[in-house]
């Protein structure tokens, strides 16, 4: 293998990556690595908005009231209070580098979405705002000779020594592997875990890289076991799931069983506007009951092709026309509120390894994000991040020792299979409603694939072992709290509300 030095090694092409790149560019090199087209993350894929306090009957304190509250008892008040104060100035900088969020005649155009008070969602051309500011981001990075951008490019391994993170074993797209050494640091941007789940709204190469690459090296995971189920994806068979935003239901959706009953109405006093986790228990109830859920937008009328442009080509696209149909929805996977244990400048357990976005836990969601904070959260930690990690001396130049070489195989149909497995495992024994029964059953199927799929096959041990530590921590919550729902343990309990498991 060949070694290759930069400044900074950024892993991931979505918005956390991206603007810690932007950054950082200022400061020194930047090579940014993604497993796949540069487009292909959650970011890209986000429709809702990103929540900030900008309107005038808002504030950061209002902000984050609703945070809190959303959060169960579990958030970092600290970190909530960063995100909420650095909200306003990350919608500037996002704008100066080239996002154009929606307007009205009187300023933003701010939409609402559940468990927020008031209307603070800006989106970007009504429901393609990921897609709006990553490309933007994109464009920006582009456009920086010292930042490069490499797609196509696998980590497979993170090189950790004496307990500090030196750089990366990665395979280009050409099969070649190189070692990739920091000066200053290495962050981990690589999104969430989706792809582990039977039915998940999120990209194709969201299958739990960063939590695995960190676990392997010895970074500590926090509060995996709480998994956030969007409520509305279109129930058509594909992977991943369309979303149906959570916006749509912001300007006066509704959801019905097959009855055509307003059953949110017996379940919280927000009927629709529920907490994501709230809503996803409830249309899991009903169709336990054998309901069918559908959302009726149709008082949306033919405003609803102007607002959700996206949504409704892709429901037409289904055969839905969502002005006058109801549009058939389910829970799936969304987003992950755990992950790697950082501090408020996205620090590690281990020295020069540093993590942003979806893969970090910082404490802002707690038990359950609220919806739209997750691209915020994305954006403003990775501008601490870059300001931490820009101030530290450059590590002495030193030989590194080149990683136990592991072969990589490439079988697609084999690949498949177990991949296939493993979200079956997941949904059936980890999804919306859990008990021990299943959580343990789950554990030893997940184990036992463990046992036979080779090293080689690093997206598959990367599942494999995100999957365990998922399991592992909802079977110690001996609780329900947002995200995790235990019919073993119905209740919200006190003494858990302080009590974070780490792996």
């Amino acid at each position: 293998m060949s070694m290759v030095q930069t400044d900074y090694i950024v892993i991931g092409s979505g918005i956390a990556g991206l603007t810690t790149a932007l950054s950082l560019g200022r400061t020194g090199h930047v090579m940014i690595l993604t497993k796949a087209k540069q487009e292909e993350s959650n970011s890209w894929r986000a429709q809702g908005g990103i929540a900030a306090a900008v309107g005038e009957d808002d504030s950061p304190i209002l902000h984050q009231e609703d945070t809190l509250r959303t959060g169960v008892g579990l958030c970092n008040v600290e970190s909530v209070n960063v995100l909420v104060q650095m909200g306003p100035n990350t919608i500037d900088k996002l704008s100066e580098w080239g996002t154009r969020f929606d307007r009205s005649d009187d300023g933003w155009s701010l939409g609402r979405e559940g468990s927020h008070s008031v209307s603070r969602i800006l989106h970007v051309t009504g429901d393609s705002t990921g897609a709006g500011i990553t490309s933007s981001l994109l464009e920006k990075v582009h456009e920086q000779s010292n930042i490069q951008l490499h797609p196509h490019t696998v980590v497979q391994e993170l090189i950790v020594r004496d307990g500090i993170c030196h750089g990366v074993v990665m395979m280009d797209a050409e099969g070649s592997r190189q070692v990739l050494t920091a000066r200053k640091g290495v962050i981990l941007a690589t999104g969430g875990c989706g792809q582990v789940f039977r039915y998940t709204t999120n990209d194709l190469v969201t299958t739990g890289d960063g939590f695995a690459l960190a676990h392997r090296a010895g970074a500590k995971l926090v509060d995996m076991e709480f998994i956030q189920f969007h409520p509305t994806a279109l129930a058509v068979e594909q992977n991943p799931m369309f979303l149906i935003s959570e916006a749509v239901r912001g300007e006066g959706a509704f959801l019905v069983n097959d009855l055509g009953e307003r059953f949110m109405k017996q379940y919280h006093d927000w009927e629709d506007l529920a907490p994501r986790d709230v809503v996803s228990r409830c249309i899991y109830t009903e169709m336990q009951q054998g309901r069918s859920v559908y959302l009726d937008a149709t008082c949306l009328g033919d405003s609803f092709s102007e607002r959700f442009p996206k949504i409704f080509s892709n429901c037409m696209k289904h055969g839905i026309d969502p002005r006058t149909d109801l549009i058939p929805v389910t829970p799936a996977t969304h987003f992950i509120m755990g992950g790697i244990q950082t501090d408020l400048d996205g620090r590690t357990n281990i020295e020069r390894l540093f993590a942003c976005g979806e893969v970090a836990c910082t404490g802002v969601h707690g038990a359950n994000r609220l919806a739209s904070n997750s691209l915020l959260e994305g954006a403003v930690f990775a501008q601490r991040v870059a300001d931490s990690v820009s101030a530290l001396p450059d590590l002495p130049t030193q030989e590194i020792d080149f990683p136990e070489y592991v072969h990589s195989y490439t079988d697609p149909e084999q690949e498949m299979i177990w991949k296939n497995e493993i979200r079956e495992i997941m949904w059936d024994h980890c999804g919306i409603v859990r008990n021990r029964e299943r959580l343990e059953t789950g554990l030893v199927h997940i184990r036992q694939l463990r046992d036979k799929i080779d090293r080689g096959f690093f997206e598959c041990r990367n599942m494999l072992i995100t999957a365990q530590v998922i399991l592992e921590s909802a079977l110690a919550r001996e609780e329900s709290r947002g995200g995790h729902y235990r019919e073993d343990f119905p209740d919200t309990k006190d003494k858990w509300a302080e009590k974070h498991h780490v792996i």
